[in-house]
């Protein structure tokens, strides 16, 4: 899959294609059923925006974000998208409505169809709706798809499933967003306490993301590249470690049955199942013991998968 940030600079072969278009934040079920009404001749690709623009006009609001930008690239891979145009929202923002249909839509990009959901806004203000974009397509000489929202009265929504996930419920969002939720980065250098407590763990950053519940959760890891590339299973801890001071929220993996270095590496962490919040413990002895527990606990939850 190609990405695309310069709408600008777009190559011949990446114009024509049909493009689902909207944020993508966690690619749910919904997101997914507007990418399947742009399937069809023309070559697939998605149309989003980075940053998200909540992060542009609301910057202190608390993280919400569902995926990092490549995490979301990987699962439209995963989902037959051929080119990703990454916008850049700040540049973007204060078009109106008709400057982006005619000078990014069509001039840039050379769409032949957009398909976005009916609710979808766009240009400064949010002056542009579906029947904006259909008239500009008609023009412009584009076609227009609107897509009904899924779930009927109580749609599919990234909103909903980050309240599930909140709520450590890792398997109802998972209902709604068609797959496992991910967080997804390079391996980061940490404290190295858990080597010599027997439990090496892999650490990725959450910074920028909307936090599940804090806890500890069964997991599957797909290393995705070096020499320890495949899935694992594993148990993870989410959170701020209460017995080591005051730290930044992150995620500490450990592995079944697995023996190497994945510094650096990239890898990408499922949440299969909430097992217990986070708690301080007295002394490392019943740390430990708790991890014991804990493992054992995730190879249940895991076992079959």
């Amino acid at each position: 899959m190609r990405i695309i940030t310069d709408h600008r600079a777009v190559p011949a072969e990446a114009r024509g294609a049909s493009a689902a278009m909207g944020n993508f934040d966690g690619v749910h079920r919904g997101h997914q059923s507007v990418l399947d009404l742009a399937r069809g001749a023309a070559p697939l690709a998605v149309v989003t925006f980075e940053p998200h623009p909540r992060t542009v006009f609301a910057p202190d609001a608390p993280p919400f974000r569902l995926m990092s930008p490549e995490a979301r690239a990987h699962r439209l891979q995963k989902l037959g998208v051929e080119t990703l145009f990454e916008l850049p929202f700040p540049e973007i923002a204060p078009l109106t409505a008709e400057a982006f249909m005619a000078d990014v839509l069509a001039r840039d990009l050379g769409l032949a169809r957009v398909v976005v959901g009916a609710d979808f806004r766009f240009g400064k203000g949010r002056a542009g709706d579906a029947g904006t974009l259909r008239e500009g397509g008609a023009r412009l000489g584009f076609d227009v798809v609107l897509a009904d929202l899924l779930g009927g009265a109580s749609p599919v929504s990234s909103t909903a499933i980050r309240q599930a996930l909140s709520d450590g419920r890792p398997g109802d969002a998972a209902e709604m967003l068609g797959h496992w939720h991910r967080i997804e980065g390079p391996v980061l250098h940490g404290e190295k306490r858990g080597r010599g407590l027997g439990y090496p763990t892999a650490n990725l950053s959450v910074a920028g993301l909307h936090l599940p519940k804090l806890g500890v959760y069964a997991v599957l890891v797909d290393v995705l590249g070096g020499p320890h590339s495949g899935r694992y299973h594993g148990v993870a801890s989410l959170g701020v470690r209460p017995m080591f001071g005051i730290n930044e929220p992150n995620l500490e993996t450990f592995l079944f049955d697995f023996e190497g270095d994945l510094y650096d590496t990239h890898i990408s962490v499922a949440l299969v199942a909430f097992l217990r919040s986070e708690a301080r413990f007295d002394g490392l002895p019943a740390l430990v013991a708790q991890m014991d527990a804990d493992s054992a606990g995730a190879r249940a939850a895991l076992d079959g998968l």
